[in-house]
């Protein structure tokens, strides 16, 4: 009896690279699919001919609280390239901003703009939200209900609701759960960190060593379906792609719910609902790239009725320094959109004209001929919108069909998605499916 099983994983983001290499380490054998010319998923990056690092196509970083991602680099043994420097973000507030990423900062604007009172209550929660492990009495209640009683109306409409808004829109306020911003504020640090080079070079590394031991990563190679194999290999799951058709002792689906739902015509109706069910939002950044430095400040939060057109602008080298971008100074212009938002239509150039007015609004010396460069990135699955209650609603990683398993970000609920969460659920899908084979089931040779 063979115990090495091949294994096809669909998806060469985060979670599919994490979950090949928990399989590989174990000794199976393992193909990936990816649509994509790269590997890196949502946390794929591009580089210009000058620049020494990657930039991500979508902001991100890693907090120091990051456990699986940081624990991953350990056992790669490279946690000597990642970096925790220590930018600064702000919120903008009645024509100004203030920083209010460390305690202090919170507890000074507080106090010099709403008073003791609204300062005790806003302490008092923050505390409570930092400190209790208990989530589940929470997704019982919105965040905009419980956040507006415990904060009080004036802190919560100058702080959270912005923060409710421009995430998920002013019609999803009586939607999102409180357990989702539990998880936001919970695993939060000030320090932020990042891989030396970017993160395109730490996927790269990572698929690199995958190739070393024998893991087959098939770039542009997009799936078309995924069933059960043919009478003569029972037990077994078939891919179907643009390089072919091959059979599978398990399959790992990494890719967004609903696309998940098209692949797999052989689930259950009711699984298959479950995936359709669940809601998202989708994302918008237009990349920019100055001949100087517009602030001082990393993160800009920007409540919408403040009347900007995105949700948030970053200037990337507050964080990692231009030397490494040939001198550019870079900023991310973003926005979480529902799929059907004019923005997804608009062209690089259209919402330039659109965005580029507001810069003045962080620098009134900014006239456009700063701009060296620009680049924009959409997508139609960027973050999940959990409801009250929302823990019922996530399908399982084992699905009802045989040897197939789905891990996405719509499944690390409550915790927010995220390269880290994209670790830990890669590796419990893994883990599940070699469970499963030492239990009896799950494929052939079983």
């Amino acid at each position: 009896m063979s115990t090495q099983r091949h294994i096809g994983i669909i998806g060469a983001g985060i979670a599919g690279l994490a979950a090949a290499y928990e399989l590989n380490e174990a000794g199976h054998r393992v193909t990936i699919y990816e649509a994509a010319p790269q590997v890196g998923g949502l946390a794929a990056g591009f580089k210009a001919p000058h620049w020494e690092w990657s930039l991500e196509q979508f902001y991100h970083h890693w907090f120091a609280s990051d456990k699986h991602m940081l624990g991953l680099i350990e056992r790669l043994g490279w946690r000597d390239q990642v970096v925790f420097p220590r930018p600064y973000t702000v919120v903008y507030y009645e024509g100004k901003f203030y920083p209010l990423d460390s305690y202090v900062e919170a507890f000074k604007f507080t106090l010099s703009k709403f008073g003791p009172i609204d300062l005790i209550r806003f302490g008092l929660t923050g505390l409570y939200l930092k400190l209790t492990p208990r989530w589940q009495p929470l997704e019982q209640v919105t965040a905009d209900a419980w956040m507006r009683k415990m904060t009080g109306e004036r802190i919560y409409n100058a702080l959270w609701r912005p923060l409710l808004v421009g995430k998920f829109g002013e019609e999803n306020l009586d939607v999102v759960n409180m357990a989702w911003l539990w998880a936001r504020i919970h695993a939060r640090t000030t320090r932020l960190g990042t891989f030396v080079g970017g993160f395109q070079a730490f996927v790269d590394k990572l698929a690199d060593r995958l190739r070393s031991r024998g893991v087959e990563i098939r770039l542009s190679t997009p799936v078309t379906q995924i069933r059960r194999a043919g009478a003569d290999q029972a037990g077994l799951l078939t891919v179907d792609s643009a390089a072919g058709s091959e059979s599978y002792d398990a399959v790992i689906s990494t890719s967004s719910p609903a696309l998940m739902a098209r692949l797999a015509p052989d689930l259950p109706d009711s699984y298959s609902a479950s995936l359709r069910n669940l809601k998202s939002m989708g994302a918008i950044v237009l990349v920019v790239t100055l001949d100087r430095q517009l602030t001082r400040y990393y993160w800009h939060s920007l409540p919408k009725e403040a009347g900007f057109p995105y949700l948030a602008m970053v200037e990337h080298t507050n964080f990692i320094g231009p030397e490494h971008y040939g001198g550019d100074h870079i900023l991310y212009l973003g926005d979480y959109l529902d799929a059907g938002h004019e923005y997804f239509s608009l062209s690089k150039e259209e919402l330039l004209e659109r965005f580029l007015p507001s810069l003045t609004r962080f620098n009134p010396d900014f006239q456009p001929s700063w701009v060296k460069d620009s680049w924009l990135w959409k997508t139609a699955y960027a973050q999940p919108v959990p409801p009250l209650n929302h823990s019922h609603n996530i399908p399982p990683i084992k699905t009802p069909l045989p040897g197939l398993y789905f891990a996405s970000m719509s499944q690390v609920y409550p915790w927010d998605r995220g390269t880290n969460y994209a670790v830990e659920i890669g590796q419990r899908a893994a883990r599940l499916a070699m469970e499963d084979w030492r239990a009896g089931g799950g494929g052939r040779n079983s």
